[in-house]
C-alpha cells in the first residue's frame, strides 16, 4: 500500500451524515478526544507487553529502552505513522469539511424516515 493510499484510507467513513447528540462543537471535541484515547490505550497495552517480554527474557533492561535513539529510517517510519494517526484522530474535522460540499448526504434518521414512509406507502397500496 502506498503512503498516499494509507493516508487516504485512514480517514474512511460510513455513508451518510454524522448524527449528533450534543452540540456539534462538543461532539467534535469528544470524537477527537475519544479517537486519541482509543489509540493511546491500544498503544500503551502493546508497549507494556513488549517491554515485559523483553525484560523477562533478559533481552533489554528498562534503561536500554529509555536511552534508545531511532535511526533516520526509523524516525521516518514514525513520522508516517504520526501522520496516519493524526488523520484518524482528526477524521471528524476532515469529514465535516468534505460534508460541506457534499450534496444528497442524509442523516441516518432521515434514511430511517424515508424507509418508514416507503414501507407505509407499500402497505397502503397492498
Amino acid at each position: 500500500m502506498s503512503v498516499k493510499d494509507a493516508l487516504a484510507r485512514s480517514a474512511d467513513k460510513p455513508a451518510g451524515k454524522r448524527p449528533y447528540f450534543q452540540a456539534a462543537d462538543v461532539e467534535r471535541v469528544l470524537a477527537i478526544t475519544m479517537a486519541a484515547v482509543q489509540e493511546l490505550a491500544v498503544a500503551r497495552e502493546r508497549i507494556d507487553t513488549l517491554e515485559r517480554l523483553l525484560q523477562a527474557k533478559g533481552v533489554l533492561a528498562q534503561d536500554d529502552i529509555d536511552r534508545f535513539q531511532p535511526t533516520a529510517e526509523a524516525a521516518a517510519e514514525r513520522g508516517l505513522w504520526l501522520q496516519e494517526y493524526l488523520n484518524r484522530v482528526l477524521r471528524i474535522v476532515q469529514q465535516e469539511g468534505e460534508a460541506i460540499g457534499a450534496k444528497g448526504d442524509l442523516y441516518s434518521a432521515e434514511v430511517a424516515d424515508e424507509l418508514s414512509a416507503d414501507s407505509d406507502q407499500a402497505a397502503d397500496a397492498g
